[in-house]
């Protein structure tokens, strides 16, 4: 999972990728990148750590222009090393930059496409250099014409056709403007607004969630629906384009639960407002299947699921208590790269008020349980702190499968419900009595607010993937992907580690 952002303002750009990238950072915290275009030339900064690391004043003076785009990263299948820091661009046609969220599942077909018939190298093992390339060679193809948007929009329809999976991308085309699209499903999300300067004029931003956009001033026009693209000249000019007929909307349903900030809404669909609702279902569970309970307090493990630990003690009409103290400062142990640090992270990242366990049986709240890792740890400090017994509830189910649109989940060995029984899960991280969230209450959750969408794209609750070729092979490829990224990353640290000695 990934945060981008593309504006057009009136002034200078770098300022407004860096705050927008700063509300984004949840999305990533492995690398970041902005590039600027000025005077047909491209301006780029990028590398591994936070935004705050990686732009430092004399790298934001090094940016300039009105027009840019900028990239949060957490690595996925492959290396993350800072070669995969986005944004990547290339010279021909124009001179073209992009930024990339999601995942292409055919990206081994494409590179062989791209080498062997249209001439163009990958340099990377990122899906996002594949997805750049393609789009300037469907480019290239339209021969020496004028640069119009419907000729981009053609670009797109191609891009659409050949490529696989859940994806949103912003993209500047040197000179000529500001490019959004979204795949044809919808996966991966995409928002669009504006907002208006003193003398009358608009500023544009594209970004993976409107908190981005609102915290900044701009007022959100609209989500950038199932493929669609949109650009926006460079003098202010607005183009929209859908690709084909019969885009279906099926957001990813894991943004809701986890990924996306409770400020943002996606898709018409408020997050906090979803995650309140999976509070009440969990609650409604609860009084179903153990009306009898000696549940003393609800308690959310910070902070994606507070809402829904929230609402989960109102409806069962019982104390909510902050147990659990987070250090802000360590970042979300779930999209860490490597099992290793994130198991050395969650001790780290939270402590334990005794005087709110001692003597009580606890009720737990978490968004979802992946690899078991936190909760497992989590549990444990409950109980060094004096729990009684400590009950776990989780506000998505079990997640059994694989994701392979973007999320960091792709092996099915370390996903702990994989294969295994509620009671099986409880046992391993060491809960009293466990409670998953019905995936039909989760998905009525999230859709009230916007019933327009039928179906959403939950693959790592139930096995059924939306887009793309899915199958066995294809899992085990994206297994050794990562261990051999793992490898090269361990040795790449080392060398790293030798020159500065």
């Amino acid at each position: 999972m990934c945060g981008i952002v593309g504006v057009l303002v009136t002034d200078s750009a770098n300022q407004t990728l860096y705050d927008a990238l700063v509300i984004l950072q949840h999305r990533g915290q492995d690398a970041a990148g902005i590039l600027t275009s000025h005077g047909n030339r491209f301006y780029l900064r990028k590398d591994n750590g936070l935004v705050s690391d990686v732009f430092r004043s004399h790298h934001m003076a090094r940016l300039p222009g009105r027009c840019g785009i900028g990239h949060v990263r957490y690595p996925t299948a492959g290396s993350a090393s800072s070669a995969e820091a986005q944004p990547f661009y290339v010279n021909s046609p124009y001179g073209m930059a992009l930024a990339h969220n999601g995942n292409l599942v055919n990206v081994d077909a494409l590179k062989a496409e791209l080498f062997d018939t249209e001439l163009r190298h990958i340099n990377t093992g990122s899906d996002s250099e594949v997805l750049l390339n393609m789009l300037a060679s469907e480019l290239q193809k339209q021969g020496r014409m004028p640069f119009q948007p419907s000729g981009l929009f053609d670009a797109i329809d191609r891009v659409s056709e050949r490529c696989q999976g859940g994806y949103a991308a912003v993209a500047m085309i040197n000179g000529h403007g500001l490019l959004g699209f979204r795949d044809p499903h919808g996966i991966r999300p995409l928002v669009y607004g504006r907002r208006q300067k003193a003398d009358g004029a608009f500023e544009h931003m594209l970004a993976s969630e409107s908190a981005a956009l609102t915290a900044l001033g701009f007022d959100v026009v609209k989500d950038i629906g199932p493929g669609a693209a949109l650009f926006v000249s460079q003098q202010g000019e607005v183009y929209e384009h859908t690709v084909g007929d019969g885009c279906r909307p099926t957001p990813c349903l894991f943004e809701y639960v986890y990924f996306a900030r409770p400020d943002s809404t996606i898709d018409g669909i408020s997050v906090y407002q979803s995650r309140l609702r999976m509070g009440e279902k969990l609650a409604n569970q609860v009084k179903t299947v153990w009306p009898q309970h000696d549940i003393d307090v609800i308690m959310p493990v910070p902070d994606s699921s507070r809402p829904a630990a929230m609402e989960m003690a109102r409806c069962l009409q019982l104390p909510y208590r902050e147990g659990l103290v987070k250090n802000r400062y360590i970042g979300r142990t779930f999209i860490m790269p490597g099992q290793q640090l994130r198991e050395r992270s969650v001790r780290q990242k939270l402590s334990a008020i005794s005087s709110e366990f001692d003597n009580k049986n606890v009720m737990l709240v978490d968004d979802s349980i992946v690899r078991g890792t936190t909760c497992r740890q989590i549990i444990e400090m409950a109980r060094q702190a004096g729990a009684r017994n400590v009950y776990l509830s989780s506000a998505a189910p079990a997640i059994r499968h694989p994701n392979v649109y973007g999320i960091d989940m792709p092996a099915h060995s370390e996903l702990i419900a994989h294969n295994r029984s509620d009671d099986e899960v409880a046992a391993l991280v060491g809960a009293d009595r466990l409670f998953y969230q019905e995936l039909s209450d989760l998905v009525e959750a999230v859709r009230h607010d916007n019933l327009a969408i039928a179906e959403f794209e939950c693959s790592v609750f139930n096995g059924v993937y939306t887009a793309g070729h899915v199958d066995k092979a294809y899992l085990a490829s994206l297994v050794e992907t990562r261990r051999r990224g793992s490898h090269t990353e361990t040795a790449e640290l080392g060398l790293h580690n030798a020159a500065e000695l």
